[in-house]
C-alpha cells in the first residue's frame, strides 16, 4: 500500500530510540521528510549521522531538547516549517512507564508521571497545530498504552495519566476536526532495552534470548506468544498519520498481541 507519504513532513517526538526511531526510520524509507526530537543529545546526533549517511541530508532534521518545555516546542516547530515549508504528521512518543503501586507513589511521582504524560502531548500539538491545520492532511498520532484501558496495579500511576491522555486525544479529534485528524496506538509488550535489560540479568544464564521471550510472552498470557517489535508499532503509526488513513479520526489501534481483556 502506498502510504501517500513521500514529500510529506513528519514530526517524531522521543525519535532517537525504541518506537520512535523505527518510525523516524520507516518514514524516511516511505520518502518522507523527517524532524525528531529526544532529550539526550549524544545518542540524538549519533542517529541522525547514521540516517544522514543512509537517507541523505536533505530530508532530516534532528533536534535535542526536552518535550516539557514549551518554548523549546516552539523553536523546533519554527525550524521544521523554515526546513520543509510546514508538518503534514507529528507522532507523539512519551517515555516509558512508571512501576509502583498506590502505597508507593509519591506526590512527587504523581506529578512528574502526569506532566510527563500529558504536557509531552500538549506541547508538540500547540507548537504544530497552525502547520497541521495549513497542510491538507494533518494528523496528529500518538504512542499511548494498554493500560489506558487495562490498567495494573504495579503501574497505577502511569494507567491512570495513561487514561487522561486518551481522554485528551478524543477530544482533540473533536475539537481540531475537520482540518487534523488524532488517533492513537495502545501497545501492549513490546521488545525494548529495558526488557533487553531484563533479559541479561535473567537468573539461568544459559537461557537463550528467543526462549526467554517466549517464556515472558507466556508468563504474561499473550496469545501471540511473542512481544511486539518496534517496526510493528512504526507501521501502523505511519498508517494512521499517512493520508492512506484519511477517514480515521478519533480512533484507537491495539497492537498487544491479543492481550488485552476489555472489548
Amino acid at each position: 500500500m502506498d502510504l501517500g507519504l513521500t514529500g510529506k513532513t513528519v514530526v517524531v517526538t522521543g525519535g532517537s530510540s525504541g518506537i520512535g526511531l523505527a518510525t523516524v526510520k520507516l518514514a524516511l524509507a516511505e520518502g518522507a521528510n523527517v524532524a525528531f526530537c529526544a532529550r539526550g543529545a549524544d545518542r540524538l546526533n549519533r542517529v541522525r549521522d547514521d540516517l544522514a549517511a543512509a537517507y541523505g541530508e536533505a530530508r532530516l532534521l534532528a533536534k535535542a531538547f526536552s518535550v516539557l518545555e514549551p518554548e523549546a516546542n516552539t523553536v523546533f516547530a519554527q525550524e521544521v516549517c523554515a526546513r520543509f515549508g510546514g508538518c503534514d504528521a507529528l507522532i507523539t512518543n512519551a517515555g516509558q512507564g512508571r512501576v509502583s503501586t498506590f502505597a508507593d507513589t509519591s506526590d512527587t511521582d504523581w506529578r512528574d508521571e502526569l506532566e510527563l504524560k500529558i504536557f509531552s502531548q500538549l506541547h508538540p500539538i500547540r507548537a504544530f497545530q497552525d502547520q497541521l491545520r495549513a497542510s491538507g492532511t494533518g494528523s496528529v498520532t500518538a504512542v499511548n498504552s494498554l493500560l489506558a484501558y487495562q490498567p495494573e496495579p504495579h503501574m497505577v500511576c502511569t494507567s491512570a495519566a495513561r487514561a487522561g491522555v486518551q481522554n485528551l486525544l478524543k477530544s482533540l479529534a473533536t475539537e481540531l476536526a475537520p482540518d487534523i485528524r488524532v488517533n492513537s496506538i495502545l501497545i501492549g509488550l513490546v521488545d525494548s532495552q529495558q526488557w533487553q535489560r531484563r533479559f541479561e540479568a535473567r537468573p539461568d544464564q544459559s537461557q537463550s534470548r528467543e526462549a526467554w521471550f517466549r517464556d515472558l510472552a507466556i508468563k504474561k498470557n499473550i496469545p501471540l506468544q511473542r512481544l511486539g517489535h518496534a517496526a510493528e508499532a512504526a507501521r501502523a503509526l505511519l498508517f494512521l498519520s499517512s493520508p492512506a488513513a484519511s477517514y480515521v479520526t478519533g480512533a484507537k489501534l491495539e497492537l498487544s498481541g491479543g492481550v488485552s481483556r476489555f472489548i
